[in-house]
């Protein structure tokens, strides 16, 4: 079955799909390519530079089922609350039996309806994602250095002691775009003692992210390569305090590679105290 939900700006959602009183009957997206070049003097033709993706727009297609003219208009005027263009961006969920996306939109036209004389009407809802790319609902995570838990219950104490937990060997992990196109992604750096600058290497390009700080058991730096969203911060005890100051100058906001991408992390000192977690979103073309 396929649907979609819209998520406004202030947390109000509303479901369109196979059944009433919404009845989702088309979705339309169309998406035009910018495309950059040059020309030189005497130049046949014109020399390819790159392209890039303009905004999407969105249309809906919805029938309004009711069951007496007076519930039409409670219908038609819980579409206007909702999809209400004032509230800024919100969110457009589509999923099927295969998969679930979002994109973030905007309302870029107030909703049209027929206003037929009967039980039933057909509206029209137009937005517009100002990010082309749908994305996966949540972020997804992987863990390069983390400690396992080796316990559980009923828990049996020996003479010998137990081992508790034990380290991940690996210092590499492969981290898997699975979009289609490059996405950022956030590195989550914790420390659970003392240790001091942290660092992640992408293998294949030899670029890095490292932060030239001592950092304390319990503190957790963060840094964002989002695109738009850019950001280095630290969190201890409960504060979270602006730390893009202590990003090397060598860094480099790295990027997720269609397909594997590959990274080690390290620190200058006390490696063994360090936890890393990668998260990231694939951006796709299209539903």
């Amino acid at each position: 079955m396929r649907k979609v939900t819209y998520v406004n700006a202030k947390g109000v959602s509303i479901e369109l799909s196979n059944t009433a009183p919404f009845l989702l009957q088309k979705i339309e997206t169309t998406n035009n390519v910018t495309i950059y070049n040059s020309k030189g003097v005497n130049q046949d033709g014109r020399t390819y530079l790159g392209n890039t993706l303009n905004e999407r727009d969105i249309t809906l297609t919805v029938m309004l089922l009711a069951k007496s003219k007076d519930e039409l208009t409670a219908y038609r005027d819980e579409i206007n609350a909702i999809f209400n263009p004032k509230y800024g961006e919100g969110y457009l969920i589509y999923k099927d039996n295969v998969k679930e996306r979002k994109v973030k939109c905007l309302i870029n036209k107030m909703p049209f309806f027929k206003i037929t004389d009967t039980s039933y009407d057909d509206c029209l809802i137009s937005m517009t994602a100002s990010n082309p790319f749908w994305t996966d609902i949540d972020e997804s995570k992987e863990e390069i250095a983390l400690w396992v838990g080796d316990f559980s219950f009923e828990l049996e104490l020996t003479e010998d002691g137990i081992e508790m937990g034990h380290r991940e060997p690996s210092l590499i992990v492969n981290v898997f775009n699975g979009g289609d196109v490059e996405c950022g992604m956030r590195v989550e750096f914790k420390a659970l003692a003392t240790l001091t600058n942290p660092s992640i290497l992408n293998v294949n390009t030899q670029e890095f992210i490292k932060i030239n700080k001592e950092m304390i058991a319990g503190e957790t730096i963060t840094v964002s390569t989002y695109f738009g969203n850019k950001k280095v911060r630290s969190d201890l005890n409960g504060v979270t305090t602006n730390a893009f100051n202590y990003i090397d100058v060598g860094s480099t906001f790295l990027q997720l590679d269609v397909g594997d991408n590959l990274f080690r992390y390290n620190s200058d000192t006390n490696l063994d105290n360090l936890e890393v977690t990668i998260y990231y979103m694939p951006q796709y073309l299209g539903v």
